[in-house]
This record gives C-alpha cells, sequence and structure tokens, in this order.
C-alpha cells in the first residue's frame, strides 16, 4: 500500500510541492481519474505555515497537506454512486471525474477539507496521489518529485518502514486511518531572556529550572536566552537562579501555545 511521509524538520517552505500540484493539474484533463484542477481556489496539496512564538522568540515550520488517502475514507462511505468514489489496491483515494454527479456528500464528510468543488464542472476534486503518472511507471507524484530536501517522501509502506519510525497521522481521533504520516511536528516551547536591570547588562549562565512533566534544567546563553523546547501541552513552573540575584519564580505557565516570557529582570540579593 502507498504512502506518504512527510518530515516536517527539514521542509523549508519554498512551496514547490504545490506549485508542482498547480503544474501539473491546471488545465490537464488526466480523466477519469482527475478533471482540470481550477487555476484558483483550490489547493490539492497546500503548504501551511505555522508561526510560534512571539518577538523575538519566533519559530516557524511549514506542513504540506494533501489528502490524507484514508484507509477508512469517511469520503467513500458518503458516497452513493457506484465506482464515483474508491480506494485502488494500492491505497490511494480516487474520484472518478466521469462518475460524480456533483451531490458534494464527500465534500462535507472528510474531516480534513481536503475535498474541493468544482463548481464549473460541477465536480468534487481533490489530491489524486498523480495516480496517472504511477500507472506510467513513475515512481512518485509530482509534489515528492519536486520537493529540494526530501521532506516528503511516496512509496510502499513497508519501504518506508525507517523513515516513518517515530511518525504520526494529523488528527488521530478523526479515526480514517490517515495514510500520510508526519514527523518531527514541532511541540510547545517555553523562551525568555534574562538581564540585570542595574547594570543593563544579560546574565550569562543563569540557571533556569522548569517544573512540570518531569523536571528540566538549562543555562542561559551568550545573549542571556533560555529555550525549553519539546515540550507537551500542559502547565508549567519555572524558577530561574543566578550568583549574587534572588531567585525569579513564574507560576502555572500554560503552554497551550509557545510561551515567550520576554524579558526577565533578575533583582540582586
Amino acid at each position: 500500500m502507498k504512502s506518504f511521509v512527510v518530515d516536517v524538520s527539514i521542509c523549508n517552505g519554498c512551496y514547490n510541492c504545490q506549485i508542482a500540484c498547480k503544474d501539473e493539474h491546471v488545465e490537464n484533463d488526466w480523466s477519469p481519474i482527475a478533471k482540470p484542477q481550477p487555476d484558483t481556489g483550490q489547493f490539492w496539496l497546500k503548504l501551511h505555515e505555522f508561526i510560534r512564538g512571539s518577538v523575538p522568540k519566533v519559530k516557524m515550520h511549514y506542513l504540506p497537506v494533501p489528502c490524507m488517502h484514508c484507509d477508512d475514507a469517511p469520503c467513500i462511505a458518503s458516497c452513493e454512486v457506484q465506482g464515483a468514489l474508491y480506494k485502488r489496491e494500492d491505497g490511494l483515494v480516487i474520484i472518478d471525474s466521469e462518475k460524480c454527479t456533483g451531490c458534494k456528500d464527500c465534500v462535507d464528510a472528510c474531516p480534513y477539507s481536503k475535498i474541493f468543488f468544482n463548481e464549473e464542472l460541477n465536480l468534487a476534486q481533490k489530491c489524486t496521489g498523480c495516480a496517472h503518472l504511477i500507472d506510467r511507471g513513475w515512481a512518485e507524484p509530482r509534489c515528492v518529485d519536486a520537493c529540494p530536501t526530501g521532506a516528503i517522501k511516496f512509496g510502499e509502506e513497508e519501504d518506508l518502514a525507517a523513515d516513518m519510525e517515530g511518525a504520526e497521522v494529523l488528527y488521530p481521533e478523526y479515526g480514517t486511518k490517515s495514510r500520510v504520516y508526519y514527523k518531527n511536528i514541532p511541540q510547545k516551547f517555553i523562551a525568555g531572556t534574562v538581564y540585570d536591570p542595574v547594570e543593563r547588562e544579560i546574565v550569562k549562565g543563569a540557571v533556569c529550572i522548569l517544573e512540570g512533566n518531569g523536571t528540566l534544567r538549562k543555562a542561559t546563553d551568550g545573549f542571556g536566552d533560555f529555550w525549553f523546547e519539546g515540550l507537551a501541552e500542559g502547565t508549567y513552573s519555572l524558577v530561574i537562579e543566578a550568583d549574587g540575584f534572588a531567585p525569579k519564580k513564574f507560576e502555572a505557565i500554560s503552554a497551550k501555545d509557545d510561551v515567550n516570557l520576554g524579558d526577565i529582570a533578575m533583582s540582586r540579593k
């Protein structure tokens, strides 16, 4: 069965995948696998940008999102037209452009909002995994072929076993058994900058102790910064200690989102 594996840590946001999808499908008719994708309004693969934290403690990552090609696809279950929406033996989920009646049931059924409706053609459309190319002997879809960093991989699931180690699916609570796997999706961070307001200098080497999901320790760097990364959502407490200064304490830091504690002034003893 075919699967996608996306390594978020090496996606650089070049948009080649999104552009390649447009290049392959706009004004090209690959019926019955796909009729032309509209020039605007549809992104069968869309690159999402995530800006985390606040200036100057900011991180960014990108998430390419195609159709999930689910094993238990709600779109297939919703379609009442025989053969109009089906899963191929290789695992790719296809809307037959010659059998689709435009009822929109599959559009409403997809929990990932990855099925689009073409008003002009009265047709539901989505990522096909470039099945028309796979059938011609291509090893991978255009989005994978165009990725310069190798962030997106495609192939037989058993061949991707090493790449899939530690991977997860988006929204596993949907229970659709997605065949698009993601690894290294960033977790939350708590960060800040420690400084001496009297000397108007940063404090290097201050010990920062974070309590919550266990105990973590960091020392501020040459810029007075500390970063606790890879944190699960939750509530944390933080103590900052440095020679010659009174400890600085923070209670009930909510890491529902990434946290920038900003410039933290230490008080001299």
